[in-house]
């Protein structure tokens, strides 16, 4: 579907690129030319995802980070700039999700998703996003956000990801207006169900529960990682140069069955809950 070279000389940093989504889109933009930086928790992930990199002839390096602290922020921006040198593109995909009922959440797990969800969204964003002001020259970003973010179809039992989709969603629009004269164009994503290894876990931690969503799906099935990260290919490649402010769901069709991705939980019964609950805490 794309040239080979069609990345080819651009710098993208990603956050939770040592696993997961975050992986599949950093292969998939060494694939067609570009050079990596991945930003993450754990370094195992990240040295191994980097190493995959440059298997396939493409630069890469990463740094471990809070994306909670702006100064360690600023800092892992720093290392890919001499790592990499110029960094035009990043990729906010950092985040923090279960499954919970709301009234027995702590205040600190829900201040864990908004801080690495919305504040860390928003750290690299001004990170580079003024450094690239100050230098007149233009940046791409791209947020990974859910289908949930948006008005109308929320969805139960994930509200502190849920609260801080709905921010990086809302800063995606606002700043692509700002920033548009600055040659700077954001864009978002919302996966559906797409598994990966860290959400699954505390999501749909049983085949039960995977079953059950998977019936549900129209398209009795999940997404396959190479659709997401040629999607996130396209809307960070020049062909989409006029594509601005745009929210693009993946998800099969599943939110236009019925708002919300996990409503559907209401009938689950304690025993499940249960479970759900262990999962989280591990």
């Amino acid at each position: 579907m794309f040239e080979r070279d069609l990345l080819k000389g651009r710098n993208i940093l990603i956050t939770g690129g040592g696993t997961g989504l975050g992986r599949s889109m950093a292969l998939r933009f060494a694939e067609l030319g570009a050079n990596l930086f991945l930003v993450a928790r754990r370094e195992e992930p990240l040295a191994q995802t980097a190493n995959d990199i440059r298997a396939k002839g493409a630069k890469a390096g990463y740094v471990t980070c809070d994306v909670r602290d702006f100064a360690a922020v600023e800092n892992a921006i720093a290392a890919a700039e001499k790592e990499l040198g110029t960094v035009d593109t990043l990729v906010n995909n950092a985040a923090g999700n279960f499954i919970a009922r709301t009234e027995k959440l702590s205040p600190n797990a829900f201040n864990a998703v908004i801080g690495i969800v919305l504040q860390g969204t928003f750290h690299f964003t001004l990170g580079l996003g003024r450094r690239w002001i100050e230098a007149k020259q233009p940046g791409n970003i791209l947020n990974i956000v859910a289908t949930y973010a948006a008005v109308g179809s929320g969805s139960g039992f994930v509200v502190p990801s849920a609260c801080a989709k709905a921010g990086v969603l809302a800063m995606t629009r606002s700043l692509a207006v700002e920033w548009a004269p600055h040659g700077i164009r954001l864009n978002a994503i919302a996966p559906g169900p797409f598994p990966t290894e860290g959400a699954w876990s505390r999501l749909l931690p049983s085949k039960e529960l995977e079953d059950r969503a998977k019936n549900y799906h129209p398209m009795k099935r999940f997404g396959r990682h190479d659709e997401l990260a040629n999607l996130a290919t396209y809307l960070l490649s020049q062909q989409a140069e006029y594509v601005n402010g745009e929210c693009v769901v993946i998800d099969g069709g599943l939110w236009l069955r019925g708002a919300g991705e996990f409503n559907d939980f209401l009938e689950l019964p304690q025993q499940a809950w249960d479970m759900l609950e262990q999962a989280r805490k591990k």
